[in-house]
């Protein structure tokens, strides 16, 4: 409320916003445009008064007018996820859902209806304030606008300080199907009436819902488990619901689509985990590897050794996709002024942004989805540090096949190769295929603000491609090579 006169100028014309104490005796929204004459990327707002008083604000934002689709995401940020072509999107994270403490965890339903409503809270996992303005409807539409499956991980009744006994979790399971209904319910029903109060009539496709986040340790979890995954099949039967218990607990008394897999190593290790999933039993559900990604030493604010270690692991994900459904690295976004995390995929500022290397290492593999997986042999004498894959994929844009082999080179040699390809039902045309190329002068080179794309891809032709070729894979290198085939069928190679 304000006690006294307030004066909020207009910039769309001349004068302002005038009222006095009565006109605001009760929580008043006041919506503009404001409109600036120059750039200045370390501006400020200021709301002044000419009178002395006492003026109560809450949830006062200042948002671009032209954002993504039309929904509040930077044009920016929103466009480079959409140049992935994601499958998926995972959220509201792990520990953020979580909470060190219940009562600071992602309470879905506090975060939908009026913005100026939501009563926000302390994200106390990462450290700081939101007012939940991005909130469970705006995930659900993001994922919407980048054509992705919502993944919506839940809160199961467990912090990372406290838990919920499953004598007492009915309560929170009502909760999350209540949560379900918002996302998928018709306009007649509770929550999907809300749904379409905010101008989402039509429901959205949630399909998935991650039970917790790697909790399987805790004491109340598989108990705790079994009641939302019950509640949720007999209200949604359809709905994939993921386990953060490894492959080896899911059995028909503890039942489970998928499960979710954590990696977070070294950049060795990382590329040592190309074969982590060779063994896997063939049979029973599929892992969701949600969250992976290179730390320690050299990781630092994301190197390229570290991409190269991760474009190493996802291609043993591709040659293990009968067991493996999806994968994404973890954390996507940081932003400057705040890091908590490092290596991340995006960093950005207030009015800048660029892509870590590992950021454009994922685009070697957004063709990846649909594609069709050939076996590949590699033979190198005296040499361990190289991986690579093959698939085949059609461009969305003229229906074209392409033969893609990805090389990772995590070593520090040059290496001459001869790629043969055979059991092709179409051959390679001579033009039109294209070589790119991920490396850089040193292993722990890094993007900034300054040098936002010192480490990525680099596209070039390939002359003369065949059947049967000579190549060359740089030290440090990820490599694709995108053979163009005829117009015709392929089976495998």
């Amino acid at each position: 409320m304000l006690h006294y006169c307030l004066h909020i100028y207009n910039l769309d014309s001349p004068g302002a916003f005038r009222g006095g104490k009565k006109q605001f005796t009760n929580w008043t929204k006041i919506q503009f445009r404001l409109y600036s004459s120059q750039n200045n990327t370390n501006s400020r707002l200021q709301i002044t008064t000419t009178k002395t008083g006492v003026v109560w604000l809450d949830q006062v934002s200042v948002m671009p007018s032209d954002t993504y689709m039309g929904h509040g995401f930077r044009k920016d940020l929103a466009s480079m996820l959409a140049n992935l072509k994601p499958q998926f999107l995972k959220f509201p994270g792990g520990n953020y859902a979580m909470g060190q403490y219940l009562r600071n965890a992602f309470h879905w339903g506090e975060t939908v209806g009026p913005w100026e409503e939501r009563p926000g809270h302390v994200n106390d996992a990462w450290g700081y304030w939101t007012d939940d303005g991005l909130g469970f409807f705006e995930f659900l539409q993001l994922a919407e606008d980048l054509g992705a499956s919502p993944v919506w991980v839940v809160n199961d009744g467990a912090s990372i300080n406290e838990e919920v006994p499953t004598a007492i979790i009915a309560s929170l399971v009502k909760d999350v199907v209540d949560g379900i209904e918002f996302a998928r319910g018709g306009v007649n029903t509770t929550w999907g009436s809300v749904r379409a109060a905010m101008g989402h009539p039509q429901p959205f496709k949630l399909d998935y819902v991650s039970i917790g986040n790697q909790e399987c340790w805790m004491l109340y979890y598989r108990g705790n488990y079994q009641k939302f995954y019950s509640a949720i099949k007999a209200a949604y039967p359809d709905i994939n619901i993921i386990s953060s218990c490894d492959k080896s607990t899911i059995s028909a008394s503890n039942p489970a689509d998928l499960y979710d897999v954590h990696v977070y190593a070294s950049s060795a290790n990382m590329f040592s985990r190309t074969s982590m999933f060779d063994n896997t039993p063939r049979s029973g559900p599929k892992a969701i590897v949600s969250e992976y990604a290179v730390t320690g030493n050299d990781a630092g604010k994301g190197t390229l050794v570290a991409a190269l270690a991760e474009a190493a692991f996802l291609v043993g994900l591709e040659k293990n996709s009968d067991v493996v459904e999806m994968a994404s690295c973890a954390p996507l976004f940081v932003n400057d002024n705040d890091r908590k995390w490092s290596p991340d995929a995006i960093v950005f500022n207030s009015w800048q942004h660029y892509g870590c290397p590992n950021y454009w290492m994922l685009h070697f593999f957004k063709d990846s989805s649909g594609a069709t997986f050939h076996p590949t042999t590699m033979q190198v004498s005296n040499y361990d540090q190289m991986v690579a894959s093959a698939i085949t994929w059609q461009s969305p844009k003229d229906k074209s096949t392409y033969l893609k082999i990805k090389v990772v080179n995590f070593g520090s040699k040059a290496v001459d190769l001869n790629i043969t390809v055979t059991g092709l039902e179409s051959g390679i045309k001579s033009s039109g295929s294209k070589k790119t190329v991920l490396t850089s002068g040193a292993p722990l080179d890094e993007n900034s603000f300054e040098q936002p794309e010192k480490v990525a891809p680099v596209l070039s032709p390939v002359a003369d491609a065949k059947q049967q070729m000579g190549v060359s894979v740089s030290p440090y290198s990820l490599t694709s090579f995108d053979l163009l085939l005829e117009p015709s069928k392929h089976s495998a190679i």
